[in-house]
C-alpha cells in the first residue's frame, strides 16, 4: 500500500465522527494530494548511511567488501584481456575491443597500480610483457590527445613504477614522454591539443583548453626526478610559471576555460570546475604537495583558486537546501556571467580536493609557510571573494564546503532508482518563489543569526533520497528534488567515489564509507556484464539501458577507489603519496639543492 493508499484509507474509514475528525480528515487527504501531485512521494530513509551514530562494521566486514570489489576487478580485467587485450577498451556487450586512445592498451597501462595495489601478481606480469614490447608508434595521419595520453598512460606507467621499482616502467614512461616532446613547440611552452609521436607533427587550435594545457605538472615533475632528466620537469615549470603571470582581473583571480596556446594569455571569462578545467585546477594543490611542499606558487594559486569558487561558484537550492558547485559563463562585459545552475558529475571531485587541502594545509596559520592570504587577493572580485569569507576559520569553511558539497554529489546518486549518479543536473529554481543563492551568503546570514552555536551550517545536516516512481519520472515531477536530470547516462565515472573515499579517510566519519559501499552494490547491480561492466544510458529507470562502453578510467580510478576505500590499513597514505587527476598514486620527494637551482627561474 502506498503513501497515498494509507492516507486515504484513514480519513474516509471513519465517516460519523465528530468535526474534529472531519478536519483531520480532510488534512490528511490534501497532504496526499500534495505529496501525490506537486511532491515526490517516495521518500527513501537510509538510517545506516545518514545517522552518524550508527555502528560502525567489523574489520572483517570491510575486508570481505575488499574481496568483492577485487573479484570486481578480476572479473572486469579478464574480460578485457579475453577480448580486447592488446587494444585500448572492451565493448562489454559484444566482447569485442576499440581502439580509442592510441591503440596502445590504454586500459592495461591505465590499470597497471590497480593490479598492483590488489595484489594481482599474475595479471601485472602479464601486463608488463605487453609494455615490454610498445613502441607507442601512429600511423602519419593519427594523432595522439595529449592530456589523456599524459594522465593515463603516462601517468599510469610512472605510478606502477614508483610501486613496484620496476625499471622497465621508467623507461618506457621516459621514452613516451620524448615522443610527445613536439607537442611543446609554441611560443608559450603551452601544449598542442595533440602530436604524431613518429612525425612530431601536431594538431589543435590557437585556443586551447585548460585542463588540457595544465594537467601535465606532476606527471613531468615527477618524472624528471626519477630519470634525473631536468628538463621534463622544465616543461611542467614554464606553464606553471605562465599561469602565475597572467593577468586575471577579469575573473576574479581564478583561471578561465580558455587560453591563448601562443601567447598564453586568458581568452574571456568563462569559469567551470567540471568539464575542460576541472584538473588543472586540482594540480595546483597536488603538484604543491608532490614536491615535498615547495612549489610555493601552485599553492597561491590554489588558495586564490579556492576562494573564487567558494564565494561565487557554489550555490544552494531553496528547499532540500543541497550545495552544488557550477560554472559561470562570459558575459557582454567581460566579466563572468551568471551562473548556468549545472552540477556535472564531473565537478564532484572538487569535495575530495577541499578535504585533501584541510588534511594537508595550515589553512588557519598560512604565514607559517610565508604566505599573506590577503595580498593573493587584487582586483574588485577578488577583494569581495576575501571580504566575504573574513572571520571564518578557513579550515572549517574549507571543510564545511567540501561535506556540504560531497552530500549533494551523493544524494545524485541516491535520488536514481538505479542507486547511481548522472552525468549532469539542473537546479530549477526558476519556477519557485525561492531562488538558489551563492553558499556564502548563506553561510553569512546563519552566522550573523547566531545559528553556529546551535545548528549546522547550510547545507549539512541530515537529508533523505527522494526516489521518483515511474510515473512521477513521466509525469516530469523535479520540484521536490530541486532538480532535474539533464544529461541521465552513468559512464561509471569516479569523481563522487574519489570525494567519499577522502572525505573518509580525513575525517574518519564512516558514512562516507558506507555510501561508497552503496554505490559499489549499485554499479555490481546495474552495470555488470558477462564479461565486464558497461555504462548506462539513464539512471532514472530501473532495469536500465547498457551502453556498450567500460572506459579504462573505471578499473583505473573507480574500483581502485572502492578498493582503498574498503581497506582497512591505508596503503597510500595521503601525506606520502598523491594521486593524479587518472587515480594514479606518485610518491611524494624533494628537490636536491642542485635541482632547486635549476627550476628556480620556474618555481
Amino acid at each position: 500500500m502506498n503513501s497515498w493508499t494509507r492516507l486515504t484509507t484513514f480519513s474516509l474509514s471513519y465517516p460519523r465522527q465528530r468535526p474534529l475528525f472531519y478536519f483531520l480528515g480532510l488534512s490528511f487527504i490534501l497532504i496526499g494530494l500534495y505529496y501525490h501531485f506537486i511532491a515526490p512521494t517516495s521518500v527513501v530513509a537510509l538510517d545506516e548511511v545518514f545517522d552518524t551514530a550508527a555502528p560502525q562494521l567489523p574489520d572483517k566486514v570491510w575486508d570481505e567488501r575488499a574481496s568483492q570489489v577485487r573479484k570486481a576487478f578480476e572479473h572486469a580485467y579478464h574480460g578485457y584481456e579475453r577480448y580486447a587485450m592488446p587494444h585500448d577498451e572492451l565493448k562489454p556487450l559484444l566482447d569485442r575491443p576499440i581502439d580509442n586512445f592510441n591503440g596502445w592498451g590504454v586500459t592495461l597501462v591505465d590499470s597497471l597500480d590497480t593490479m598492483f595495489l590488489m595484489g594481482l601478481n599474475d595479471e601485472f606480469t602479464r601486463a608488463l610483457a605487453v609494455v615490454e614490447r610498445a613502441d607507442f608508434a601512429l600511423p602519419k595521419n593519427q594523432f595522439a590527445p595529449f592530456f589523456e595520453t599524459v594522465i593515463r598512460y603516462l601517468g599510469g606507467l610512472l605510478s606502477a613504477y614508483a610501486l613496484s621499482n620496476n625499471t622497465v616502467l621508467l623507461q618506457r614512461a621516459d621514452e613516451l614522454a620524448m615522443k610527445l616532446d613536439s607537442v611543446f613547440n609554441t611560443t608559450s611552452g603551452f601544449p598542442f591539443f595533440a602530436v604524431n609521436t613518429v612525425t612530431g607533427f601536431t594538431r589543435g587550435p590557437q585556443l586551447g583548453i585548460l585542463a588540457e594545457i595544465a594537467s601535465l605538472q606532476m606527471e613531468y615533475t615527477y618524472l624528471a626526478k626519477a630519470t634525473g632528466k631536468i628538463q621534463h620537469a622544465r616543461r611542467a615549470g614554464k606553464i606553471i610559471k605562465a599561469l602565475s603571470k597572467a593577468n586575471l582581473d577579469m575573473t576574479g583571480g581564478m583561471f578561465p576555460v580558455r587560453w591563448n596556446i601562443s601567447s598564453s594569455e586568458p581568452y574571456g571569462s568563462h569559469m567551470s570546475v567540471g568539464a575542460q578545467a576541472d584538473s588543472a585546477h586540482e594540480y595546483l594543490l597536488k603538484q604543491y604537495l608532490l614536491s615535498g611542499r615547495t612549489d610555493k606558487v601552485n599553492l597561491e594559486m590554489y588558495l586564490r583558486t579556492t576562494t573564487y569558487i567558494i564565494t561565487q561558484l557554489m550555490l544552494i537550492s531553496p528547499n532540500r537546501h543541497l550545495v552544488y558547485v557550477t560554472d559561470r559563463d562570459d558575459s557582454k562585459s567581460g566579466k563572468p556571467g551568471l551562473p548556468s545552475q549545472v552540477l556535472e558529475h564531473l565537478s564532484c571531485f572538487l569535495p575530495g580536493l577541499l578535504a585533501l587541502g584541510v588534511h594537508t594545509l595550515p589553512l588557519d596559520d598560512l604565514e607559517s609557510l610565508g604566505i599573506d592570504f590577503t595580498s593573493l587577493h587584487s582586483g574588485r572580485l577578488s577583494e569581495d571573494g576575501l571580504k566575504a569569507i573574513s572571520g571564518y576559520s578557513l579550515k572549517d569553511l574549507h571543510l564545511w564546503a567540501a561535506q556540504s558539497l560531497a552530500e549533494t554529489c551523493w544524494l545524485t546518486y541516491a535520488d536514481q532508482p538505479t542507486g547511481l549518479g548522472p552525468e549532469e543536473v539542473v537546479f530549477t529554481s526558476s519556477w519557485q518563489a525561492k531562488k538558489d543563492t551563492l553558499w556564502i551568503d548563506a553561510m553569512n546570514r546563519w552566522k550573523k543569526s547566531g545559528s553556529g552555536a546551535r545548528g549546522a551550517p547550510p547545507g549539512l545536516g541530515k537529508k533523505a533520497p527522494i526516489v521518483y516512481t515511474e510515473e512521477e519520472r513521466l509525469r516530469g515531477g523535479g520540484k521536490g528534488r530541486d532538480y532535474a536530470v539533464k544529461k541521465p547516462g552513468y559512464l561509471l565515472r569516479p569523481e563522487t567515489i574519489e570525494s567519499l573515499y577522502l572525505l573518509w579517510r580525513v575525517t574518519g566519519d564512516h558514512r562516507w564509507r558506507e555510501r561508497g559501499w552503496r554505490i559499489f552494490e549499485a554499479i555490481e547491480r546495474e552495470t555488470k556484464t558477462k564479461s565486464g561492466y558497461a555504462s548506462l544510458r539513464t539512471v532514472a529507470i530501473k532495469p536500465s539501458y547498457q551502453d556498450d562502453s567500460m572506459p579504462s578510467y573505471f578499473l583505473a580510478e573507480t574500483l581502485k577507489y572502492l578498493y582503498l576505500l574498503c581497506r582497512n590499513d591505508d596503503p597510500i597514505p595521503l601525506d606520502k603519496w598523491v594521486f593524479n587527476t587518472e587515480a594514479h598514486p606518485l610518491p611524494v620527494f624533494e628537490w636536491s639543492a642542485e635541482e632547486r637551482h635549476e627550476l628556480a627561474i620556474y618555481f
